[in-house]
């Protein structure tokens, strides 16, 4: 199963959008400095995932979440 996230920076308030297998070990690898994109923002707080089934579905999800409709609906969920 693939698993798409949305993790906000408790230092700035900035999202991240991600994409991987091992949801676990995908957060702990931001919030211990193992990820160059997320290194400076930490703390970083899970708010947001969706799981799917094939990766090409979540690849999908993640690259429309990262257009600017995508931010637009993350917006009126108030992520």
């Amino acid at each position: 199963m693939f698993t798409v996230y949305i993790l906000k920076s408790l230092k700035d308030l900035k999202r991240y959008i991600g994409l991987t297998e091992n949801l676990e070990r995908r957060i702990k690898e931001h919030n211990t400095g193992l990820v160059k994109s997320t290194k400076s923002r930490r703390p970083l707080e899970l708010i947001h995932i969706e799981g799917f089934e094939n990766k090409i579905e979540a690849q999908n999800r993640e690259k429309f979440y990262k257009t600017g409709a995508g931010r637009e609906y993350l917006k009126k969920l108030n992520l």
